[in-house]
């Protein structure tokens, strides 16, 4: 089957019937089923294993950096708040250290044609620690020139001669941190930024060739209107990046405490969230972009949107990415890495990855290997969230099934969701509809088999 279109439909009574919680997807089986029994030397293990396969030899890097000088109090990330700038050289030393003891284990190419920066606030570095970090990178690892080499960056800390040095290091992708430009809701969140300095990054990005440029935008956030989430959408379209990340903000104060300093009774009720999202939808595919899935829009000619129409789309903990066959290294605090068909994650706080580092050993927390099962519903889940479509001939050559057999329960499910006019099923596979794309991830929860067998104590974020 080939993916027909890149049209879809925002429908307000399907949205509001279907508006459930569940996973994002960033991985199968999610990250809530990682467990302790994958430990450093198991993870070892699989590091020694990389290039025996003989695909996945390429190497995707995530690095970490969680430091942060002022708190905004949407975050949801794992983040440390510190004015004390030399917390990041003690920092960095420790990164050193994780990559050496990676590389004295990994079998196969060293080769790199992705890494991200993510945060935390990257930017957070000054430029001397930006080049020691990636001179070290460069010490383990070769750059493919084709690479996507992308930064998160926070525009109110950055000048135009760090983007200079971000480029002249090998960055060919930014993500431009925004949210919203209302100065009321900048307040309501601490979150104080003017529409010229993020202009005034971006254009330096432009001046020095970066290839990609991404907003970040929230949807729900306190004293949040309609119209002033318009007058947004107005200057980010006059800015007019690449792409668009729109993301549902999920108040969960009991989990996150930077969110317990927003009054509920600022939030946009469902109602006005929901018409924000339709507005700001109708404001970008009305503008050009092309809905990609989950919160991501692109310009037509990009290569995400590109990659879609083509059926060679991926999503991982990095987001979507034309790259589908890498490694993923994960470095820093958290971080999360897969390498073959298993996850490690790194600890959480500063003191247990420092004293993991501090041993000579791997600062594994814990992880997941996937079974033969889950490594067929991983990438079932994959081509709904990346490419709306299933072909079960493909599934069924490559894992040798039958494919109305093995998910005849999971068939049996998507029939509802059919008849309701998420997706539309024959005989050789299925497609959502432009309708059902907004809500793709139900679809795919239809899939996952530890939601429909177990209880589970994650809580998930909405689907809108």
């Amino acid at each position: 089957m080939q993916l027909r279109d890149q049209n879809f439909v925002f429908d307000h009574n399907l949205i509001r019937r279907f508006d459930v919680s569940g996973p994002r997807y960033t991985s199968y089986p999610t990250a809530d089923r990682f467990h302790e029994q994958l430990t450093a030397p198991v993870w070892s293990r699989h590091l020694k294993g990389h290039g025996s396969r003989g695909v996945g030899t390429a190497l995707s890097l995530y690095f970490h950096i969680p430091f942060c000088d002022t708190v905004c109090y949407y975050c949801a990330c794992n983040k440390v708040i510190t004015k004390d700038r030399a917390r990041a050289g003690r920092y960095l030393d420790y990164l050193e250290k994780e990559m050496a003891l990676v590389d004295g284990l990994l079998g196969g190419p060293r080769q790199v044609s992705q890494m991200h920066w993510g945060g935390g606030t990257p930017t957070f570095l000054n430029d001397a620690e930006i080049e020691r970090l990636c001179s070290a990178i460069r010490r383990h690892f070769e750059f493919a020139p084709d690479g996507e080499y992308s930064i998160e960056v926070d525009p109110r800390k950055v000048s135009a001669e760090t983007v200079a040095l971000l480029a002249a290091q090998g960055f060919n992708r930014m993500s431009v941190g925004v949210q919203d430009f209302h100065p009321e809701v900048q307040k309501a969140v601490n979150r104080i930024q003017s529409v010229d300095e993020t202009a005034s990054v971006i254009a330096a990005a432009r001046a020095n060739k970066f290839s990609s440029i991404s907003i970040d935008l929230i949807y729900g956030l306190p004293l949040q209107t309609v119209e002033r989430v318009a007058g947004t959408l107005d200057r980010v379209l006059e800015i007019a990046p690449d792409r668009l990340a729109l993301y549902n903000y999920a108040h969960l104060p009991g989990r996150f405490m930077p969110q317990r300093r927003i009054k509920a009774e600022e939030l946009p009720s469902p109602q006005e969230k929901l018409d924000i999202l339709g507005m700001a939808i109708e404001r970008l595919t009305n503008a050009g972009y092309v809905y990609i899935g989950m919160d991501h829009f692109a310009k037509p000619d990009d290569e995400l949107s590109v990659a879609q129409q083509e059926g060679r789309l991926y999503r991982n903990f990095q987001g979507y990415s034309t790259h589908s066959e890498c490694d993923l290294l994960a470095f820093g605090t958290t971080a999360i890495g897969k390498v073959g068909n298993a996850y490690a994650q790194n600890e959480k706080t500063l003191e247990g990855y420092y004293a993991a580092l501090d041993r000579d050993e791997l600062p594994i927390v814990r992880g997941y290997e996937m079974s033969k099962d889950d490594q067929l519903r991983y990438a079932v889940i994959q081509s709904l969230m990346c490419n709306f479509m299933l072909s079960y001939e493909d599934f069924e050559r490559e894992y040798g099934i039958r494919f109305s057999e093995y998910f005849s329960v999971e068939l049996d499910a998507l029939r509802g969701y059919a008849e309701a006019g998420l997706c539309e099923l024959a005989p050789d596979g299925m497609q959502v509809t432009p309708q059902g794309r907004m809500l793709v991830r139900v679809l795919a929860m239809a899939f996952d088999r530890y939601l429909r067998e177990a209880q589970t104590s994650a809580r998930y974020s909405k689907v809108i």
